[in-house]
């Protein structure tokens, strides 16, 4: 039942983003800019090409495909046939460099029916997926320095970054706290372990994207700080109780939230005092995602999950069974 609103809401962010990119490139890279409201020629077109296409095309416009323009993974044909024939909404970026990336951005720009939705997990900038790009700090540094107006201005430079490369969403920041000297995949991703700088440094990153005509996304949903296991390998369980997972994961999530966040990825992750069934990750469950997420926090903008060949999901669905329960669940694009 979600899944109309949900592409239509894919294509009037495309359109949302062309307005940002044409504003904001012919503008001084400090001037901030106030963007014109959607027009109704624009909503016609959204209504025009959606209800050209077909239910299973529709489908299709809630998926982002994993996208390698180099690499020993390169699916250059791959995801041309997911273009032609399944309409897919979008791809993520994941290894190559920028010329055969921005080449295929133009390909796979022309194939599609619907402009497609590109992103990037570009956390210290284009550098931490494509070769011969000058890597950013991380975000670890970042929380070591007193000045929060740095982040700011790296992440607008990260910003025009994904803008030169076609790239619509940038995957970032990262927003988990890292209060578990064990964890193995979030420690240098994350600001540090003070709730309020990472809540006001993430801020600042989200700001120098979204100023700069990027969609920011907060991760990893409730909160990947506290694990000392790698949801790509497995499904992490963090326990605590409700009145601790507000006080310190959540916090970040719903400063941002409050500060205008356009869209959040869900981790898969087992917490049992928001969801106790077994074996359900946060990804997959409805009391995360719509009940908590949605309702209780209030958030409406778009939910990605995060990738779903990670075996903290994997491992205990099988592909087809794991889209219709993230569906269910709430979450609007299927990451992977």
């Amino acid at each position: 039942p979600h899944s109309p609103m949900f592409s239509k809401s894919i294509a009037i962010l495309f359109i949302f983003f062309l307005f940002c990119q044409n504003i904001l490139q012919a503008q001084p890279a400090n001037k901030t800019v106030s963007l014109p409201p959607l027009q109704t020629t624009s909503s016609k077109w959204v209504d025009s090409i959606y209800n050209s296409l077909t239910l299973e095309q529709k489908i299709g416009q809630l998926y982002m495909i994993a996208a390698y323009s180099g690499g020993e993974k390169y699916n250059q044909s791959d995801i041309e046939q997911l273009i032609l024939n399944y309409n897919i909404g979008g791809l993520i970026f994941m290894q190559g460099n920028a010329t055969a990336q921005a080449e295929q951005t133009n390909k796979f720009q022309l194939m599609s029916k619907v402009p497609l939705l590109l992103a990037m997990d570009a956390e210290w900038g284009l550098g931490m997926r494509l070769t011969g790009i000058r890597d950013m700090p991380r975000q670890l540094m970042m929380g070591a320095m007193r000045d929060s107006t740095l982040v700011y201005k790296m992440a607008s430079a990260v910003a025009n970054q994904c803008r030169r490369l076609g790239v619509h969403i940038d995957f970032a920041p990262v927003i988990d706290i890292n209060n578990n000297p064990e964890n193995p995949v979030i420690n240098f991703r994350s600001f540090g372990e003070n709730k309020f700088r990472v809540a006001n440094y993430a801020i600042q990153y989200m700001r120098g994207l979204q100023d700069n005509g990027i969609m920011a996304c907060a991760k990893h949903f409730p909160g990947h700080g506290d694990t000392d296991m790698d949801s790509h390998k497995d499904m992490p369980e963090i326990n605590k109780s409700y009145a601790e997972l507000e006080n310190l994961e959540l916090y970040p999530f719903q400063r941002l939230i409050a500060n205008g966040i356009q869209s959040i990825m869900v981790a898969h992750l087992h917490i049992p005092a928001i969801d106790n069934q077994k074996n359900i990750p946060s990804t997959l469950s409805s009391k995360t995602i719509t009940n908590l997420l949605k309702g209780k926090m209030q958030y409406n903008g778009l939910i990605f999950t995060d990738a779903l060949n990670m075996q903290g999901v994997a491992k205990y669905y099988a592909p087809g069974d794991i889209d219709l329960k993230a569906f269910e669940a709430g979450n609007d694009v299927l990451l992977f």
